[in-house]
């Protein structure tokens, strides 16, 4: 290990409790209606941890940074209580209604003014599933980021990084720093912190970031910046006039003008009642009125 510290920047993000929450009632307990229960993402934890570890071994500063409202608060101030040395959420209202392309932008910004040598974050979310937002600004600003990863190791000027491939394979890739590495969950619990540290954490300073701090414009975050916008509706589209099959015998032009024309009607079903000999005497008229069967020399 190098003696150099390094500044690792880990993003932690929230996400819908899959436990629902549950209260005693008069007849027992039951769901409770109102409300979800928000917890941080259980891999953005395990990232945490992982920042934590290089912190422990006296090699890094973490800085932890979340987007959202001022609840996030909670999850920042339990990033402080396992030991993280700063903690910052960002929020303004020119954020709300934006998508993965905007909440880019956001986090590419605060890279580029927190310039971490690494930046932590879970592979995916505990709800959601794959968050793209992450990459996306780790490519805008020019830096290598590793998905899927299991376990880490330094060495001068980068790391050695083992991620998950496809089929259950085990990849070594080597990167250089700064890189963005998303981890796996489930690889280290996260430390449960000292009652002490969680009374420290509640008088602990969580830094607000606006506009102001990004220094970006409102025309590129939010809902103006999303480049999925809510699109036009239209009304359905009545059934189709429903034609008859085309004769096969026609040509292929008048045949497609046929289907074009509405579409093709489904043939009518019939069933067939009696004995066993009855009903395969119908079906054989039928196949051969249809001229499926071949035709015999007599």
């Amino acid at each position: 290990m190098s003696n150099s510290k390094l500044n690792i920047l880990v993003l932690l993000r929230e996400v819908c409790d899959p436990r629902t929450p549950v209260r005693l009632m008069e007849k027992g307990a039951g769901i409770r209606d109102k409300e979800v229960r928000r917890i941080p993402n259980p891999a953005d934890l395990g990232a945490l941890e992982q920042a934590l570890g290089f912190r422990d071994a006296g090699s890094a500063q973490v800085t932890v940074v979340a987007v959202g409202p001022k609840r996030l608060d909670d999850s920042l101030r339990l990033a402080l209580s396992m030991g993280a040395d700063r903690v910052i959420r960002i929020w303004d209202g020119g954020l709300k209604g934006g998508d993965a392309v905007a909440e880019a932008r956001v986090l590419s910004r605060a890279i580029e003014i927190l310039k971490p040598d690494l930046f932590f974050c879970g592979n995916r979310l505990l709800d959601r599933g794959s968050d793209p937002a992450p990459a996306v600004a780790a490519a805008a600003r020019g830096i290598p980021y590793v998905t899927a990863a299991l376990s880490l190791a330094r060495f001068e000027g980068g790391l050695e990084i083992l991620r998950k491939g496809d089929k259950g394979a085990r990849l070594k890739v080597a990167t250089s720093i700064p890189c963005a590495v998303f981890f796996e969950d489930g690889l280290r619990d996260p430390r449960y912190p000292s009652q002490d540290a969680l009374m420290r954490s509640v008088e602990g300073k969580v830094e607000s970031w606006g506009l102001p701090e990004l220094g970006l414009p409102f025309w590129e975050l939010g809902g103006t910046g999303a480049l999925l916008q809510e699109a036009e509706y239209g009304l359905p589209r009545p059934n189709p006039l429903r034609v008859t099959t085309p004769d096969a015998n026609l040509p292929a032009y008048e045949r497609i003008l046929a289907l074009l024309s509405g579409g093709i009607k489904a043939r009518e079903g019939k069933m067939h009642t009696g004995s066993v000999e009855d009903v395969a005497d119908g079906l054989f008229r039928i196949i051969k009125a249809e001229g499926l069967l071949p035709e015999t020399q007599g």
